[in-house]
Formats: C-alpha cells, structure tokens, sequence
C-alpha cells in the first residue's frame, strides 16, 4: 500500500470538485464505479478520455511536463518533487527529511491552475516565473 500523499488544491480545483459532488449519486468517491461504494478503477484513463486525449494515453508524459514548467517557474525542487509524490533518491536525507513543504506547494498548485487558465484563455507567450515563489 502507498503512503498518503497529500495534495493542495488551487481554487479552481476546488471548484471542480465542488461541481462534481452533485454528479456523484451520494457516494463518498468523486469518481464513484457502477457500485457507489467502490471508486471507478480508472480514473486517470477517465479524465484523459474527458480532456479529448486518446485511451491508449496513459499520461506518463505529464509529470515531465508539469515539472519542467515549475522548476521554469522558480519552484524549489524539492516542492515539486514532493508534490509529485517522488521519493527522495538519497536514502539518509530521505530519513530525516519528511517535509511536506505544504504553503509552498499550495502557492505551486495556485500558480499552475492560474497558468492553465491563461492557457485555455488562448495567452501565448506566457511568462513562467512568478513573484510568489
């Protein structure tokens, strides 16, 4: 079994899931199955197929992307790494260090929905690098 991983949401996530409550049928899962008390099984091909992206996508290109854009943006790496659930490779730091580094991944998280958001908006020429970092 994996560890709990926590993850900040950005005020638009938030709204998602706010949105979304009211299609789950009562369950305790956003993403309920057939059954309301199990969750569906695939939810990353789920939101892929939603997003337009082909079932055959299994995603593994979007932490690259989304690091790549933070560590641009002047992210520490170590928030990243942690908000990407990566496991510290250097096994002492990895046993003391057990920061969650929780304000600046919500900081991130806001940064990247807002980024998304120019995005969709059609915004070219984004600029990366933020003064909230």
């Amino acid at each position: 079994m994996k560890a709990e991983h926590v993850v900040p949401l950005s005020k638009q996530g938030l709204a998602i899931l706010s949105e979304l409550k009211d299609t789950s049928g009562g369950s305790r899962y956003v993403f309920p199955g057939r059954n309301r008390d199990k969750r569906l099984a695939t939810t990353r091909f789920y939101f892929l197929s939603t997003a337009g992206l082909q079932r055959q996508d299994d995603g593994s290109w979007f932490p690259p992307v989304a690091s790549t854009i933070l560590n641009e943006a002047g992210f520490r790496p170590d928030v990243i790494e942690r908000q990407l659930a990566h496991c510290e490779r250097n096994q002492v730091r990895g046993a003391y260090n057990r920061a969650e580094y929780l304000p600046e991944r919500k900081r991130m998280m806001q940064h990247w929905a807002d980024y998304l958001d120019r995005i969709k908006g059609g915004a070219r020429g984004i600029p990366l690098h933020t003064d909230a970092v």
